[in-house]
Order: C-alpha cells, then structure tokens, then sequence
C-alpha cells in the first residue's frame, strides 16, 4: 500500500525535503566556517545578524503559522534561505559583508516562521507512540541536504588552493533553496491530513491575531517553558565552536566540505538511535526520556572533552598552508573523528529536545508556539555565540562557555523529564470552552493549526 497523500507520514516526508532543500543547504554553507569565507568576519556577523532576528521571529513564529497557514508560510520563508546565499556571490565580489548581513538578519525572519510550521507538523501529527520515529524521518532527509550539500563544495573546491568558496557553488545553493520554498505549496491544509488510525490531526479553531498574542505572552510565564530556557539558549549555541574553530579552522577548504557531508551524514546515525529509544516499547514514556538524557549526557561531554585535547594541540588553530587534508590519515583522523560525532551530538539533543516539546501536549496550536518559542530561545543562544566569536573572544573561553552551559541545562532537563505524564492531555478542548471559541473542521489552509 503506497503513501495516501494526506497521510501524516507523507506531510513529514515534504516538510522535511523542504528542509533538505532550504536549510539543509544552509547547514552546508554555514558548516564550513565563516560561510565557506577564508575570513569568517562577515559570515559571523551575518550569523549574529540571523539568529537577533530569529529570537523575535522564532517567538512569533507559532502566532504567524496559525494565521496563515504552512503552505504560504514555507514558500515565502524558503526564499530568503535564498537570498542568503546568492549574498555569498556579493561578497566574494566586492568584499563587502553589509549585504550578507542584511540578508541574515532577513533570513532570520524567515527561519523563525519556517521551524515553527515545520516543528508543529513533526511532533502533533504523529501518534504519542510515533513521534520519535517521525522526528528520525524528518531529521534523516533534512540532513541528507546537509550531507549532499558538502558534496557541492568538496566537488567544486577539489583542487583549490584558496580559502574560500567559488561562485558556483552559493550559485548552486541557491538553485536548491529557490526549489525548497516552491516544494513548500505540496503541502496539504492541516485540517485534511488524517492519521492512519482516521484520526484527524487537527480540529481546527478560529484563532486571531489578539488570542495568539495573548497566548504568546502566557509562554514567558508557563512554568515549563521557563525550565526548558536553558535547554533551548544551549540547543545552537555550540555551533560557532563547531563550525568555525573545529572544522573553520583547521582543515583546508576540500576537506571542509568532506568533513561537513560526514558531521550531517552521521546526523542521520544519530537521529535514528535515539528514536529507538523515544519509541521504544519496553519502558514508560518517563524511563525513555531518562535514557536518553543519559545517552546525551555522556556524548556531550566527550565531545567536549575531546574538543579540549584538540584545543590543547592547536591552541590559535593552523595557518593555510598547514591546515589538516583528509588525506593525511595521520593527522587529520582524529579531528575528523571528533567532528562527526560533534554530528551525532547535534541530532541527539535536537531530536531529544523535540521529543520532550512534544510529549508536552497534542495541541497542535499550542505546540506550534511552543516550538516557536524553542526556536526563538535557541536563536537567542545562537546569537550571543556567534558575536563572542565576531568579536573574537578567546577559543579556550568560547570552549569552556559551551561545556558551562550544557551543564547548566542538565537540572531543568531532568525535571521536565520528570513532569512528562505517560499520554499528553489534549489540552484543546478544556481551554477552548473557556476562552468560548467555536471548533470547526475548516478544509482551507487559512487557519493552519
């Protein structure tokens, strides 16, 4: 029996090929370091720039989706992925990064919307039984862009001696974004798509722009929110360190593209182990949420720690003519090593942290702002981390703030973990009689959650 297009499953599968296609190619861009720029200044200020903007943008990203509709929503949002990476071609040229940081802080705005409306399709469509192997599909095809993206740069930058990255490859990326917005209009109006069990999704409700705002406010004083602050501002922040003093730093421009088609190939590793886990049938929906903290637990501070060893070795990073090959097995192996599972890492907190958002409720309106409001709290880490490194705070300070606040977020993790029940209450109906608003099934995409 084959894929029935307003099947849940399917809606998944297109919210993440757009997300292979818009920011899977960002991810290729933006892991090489600086943007794939020899001199990463503007690229981290065009990243500050981003994720200022996302903070807001993120925040207000559920109250948007919810009026407009996903469809509208992705395909505007998809474009400026877009603009963002023809601002590369700007700067190779005139050696300018006003633009590249103008289109950030643009991008921002979009990245805020589009993660809000696909972050509420990955974690209330599904079945509570579900939602960790619908997030392993989405965060598979989401980073294969991301993966297929470092081949682009490897390919074309072979056999380059420069730092930086040609024409052709920010002309490529755009190509691939502008698909990824229009990819967006695949997908079906929310109040059409059903459950395999004929469940719908979503009971649509009217909704306005004076209830989303009221319910943003309440998201700042949502005990749960507030304990999943430090989980949210660490969930990017460790991506400046990554990106730009790992892989920016020490490796040269060919294999920065091969390091990235392994630190999002092996995403796909991760994303996949961990729902095991978040799915499993074995234990209480409680038991697995504390299995895979401990599973994040551990991996993290190895990757901090072994962070620190490279950092010891390479303490200002290395010289063009000395940066690492793939070739040189010798050397370049275990700072290989430590990135892809820097890779691992990343897909093992963010498909946690979705799991958690999403064993919060099934409320498709309300987890929509809670995503937004994760998106928004992350960019908000995001950015401090990308203007500590603009403003070229010291590698051993950027290293040891990454490893403090994952610290920090171990507690509030623990206790919201401790707070999930065993089945989500639909929350919907017991506030929609008190704030009196009429539930309808509307077939448009108008009222989108």
């Amino acid at each position: 029996m084959g894929l029935r297009y307003y099947s849940t499953l399917t809606q998944v599968i297109i919210v993440g090929f757009v997300c292979f296609l818009c920011p899977g190619m960002f991810n290729a861009v933006n892991g090489m370091g600086g943007g794939g720029q020899l001199d990463p200044k503007a690229g981290n200020n065009a990243n500050t720039a981003l994720y200022s903007t996302f903070v807001v943008f993120g925040v207000l990203g559920g109250a948007i989706v919810n009026l407009g509709g996903v469809r509208w929503t992705i395909f505007g949002s998809g474009f400026t992925y877009a603009l963002y990476s023809a601002s590369y071609i700007y700067l190779n040229h005139k050696a300018d990064g006003s633009f590249t940081i103008a289109a950030g802080a643009l991008l921002g705005v979009g990245a805020g919307i589009l993660w809000a409306a696909q972050g509420m399709i990955m974690v209330s469509y599904p079945r509570e039984e579900e939602k960790g192997r619908y997030i392993a599909i989405f965060w598979i095809i989401f980073n294969l862009g991301g993966m297929l993206g470092g081949i682009l740069p490897f390919a074309i930058n072979y056999n380059s001696s420069s730092g930086s990255n040609s024409d052709g490859v920010y002309i490529g990326f755009v190509v691939l974004e502008c698909l990824g917005a229009c990819l967006g209009l695949a997908l079906a109006p929310p109040s059409k798509v059903t459950r395999d069990d004929g469940s719908s999704v979503v009971l649509v409700k009217y909704t306005n722009v004076g209830r989303e705002a009221i319910e943003i406010i309440k998201l700042f004083i949502n005990p749960l929110m507030l304990a999943l602050l430090p989980m949210c501002f660490t969930s990017n922040f460790f991506y400046t360190y990554q990106f730009d003093h790992i892989n920016g730093a020490l490796f040269n421009i060919r294999t920065r593209g091969f390091n990235n088609m392994l630190y999002w190939g092996f995403q796909m590793l991760g994303s996949y182990l961990i729902s095991l886990v978040l799915d499993s049938t074995r234990f209480v929906r409680k038991t697995r949420g504390y299995i895979a903290f401990a599973v994040v637990f551990v991996v993290f501070n190895a990757i901090w720690g072994g962070s620190l060893a490279l950092h010891n070795k390479y303490p200002d990073g290395l010289e063009l003519q000395d940066r690492l090959d793939f070739k040189e097995t010798k050397r370049a192996s275990g700072p290989i090593i430590l990135y892809l599972l820097c890779g691992i890492g990343d897909a093992l907190y963010q498909s946690f942290a979705y799991w958690i958002i999403g064993a919060l409720s099934n409320d498709n309106q309300l987890l929509a702002r809670y995503i937004g409001f994760y998106k928004g709290m992350q960019s908000f880490g995001a950015a401090i981390a990308w203007q500590l490194a603009a403003k070229e705070v010291s590698v051993g300070h950027q290293l040891i703030a990454n490893w403090v606040l994952f610290g920090i977020s171990i507690p509030s993790m623990l206790y919201v973990i401790w707070r999930i029940k065993e089945h989500s209450e639909d929350i919907s109906a017991k506030h929609d009689d008190a704030d009196s608003y009429q539930e309808k099934a509307i077939h448009q995409d108008g009222i989108a959650a």
